[in-house]
């Protein structure tokens, strides 16, 4: 998928609601759904020219949006930081495992793993 696609599909997922329910329609047929400005133009019963507009309009307002409140910006760092400290608690669990005990740590800390990958969706 284009980085184009993945980043605005982030925008929205972030900032989606402050735009009208015709933008949020018109954002998710194109990026979402892969529909060209003409075939949202028929589906809307609009123009391709209006199609476009709406969504420059669209764009123009989520990455005002990061740019005010940095959510998707914050929410790359904060995956970033739970990646560097999911791997320092394998590295503990291969040296724990290394050594042949202390089962129930390890248990402890695959547990913390476990969650810390649900919870960044990782």
């Amino acid at each position: 998928m284009d980085v184009k696609f993945v980043e605005m599909a982030l925008l929205y997922d972030f900032y989606g609601s402050v735009l009208t329910l015709r933008q949020q329609e018109i954002i998710d047929l194109y990026y979402m759904k892969d529909y060209s400005l003409a075939e949202i133009g028929e589906l809307l019963g609009i123009s391709r020219q209006a199609v476009h507009d709406n969504l420059k309009r669209a764009k123009k307002q989520l990455y005002g949006m990061e740019d005010s409140l940095g959510l998707v910006k914050r929410f790359h760092r904060d995956r970033k930081e739970w990646s560097v400290v999911l791997d320092r608690i394998a590295g503990v669990i291969d040296a724990l495992e290394a050594e042949g005990g202390k089962e129930k740590l390890m248990a402890e800390l695959r547990e913390i793993m476990e969650f810390i990958t649900q919870a960044t969706g990782g």
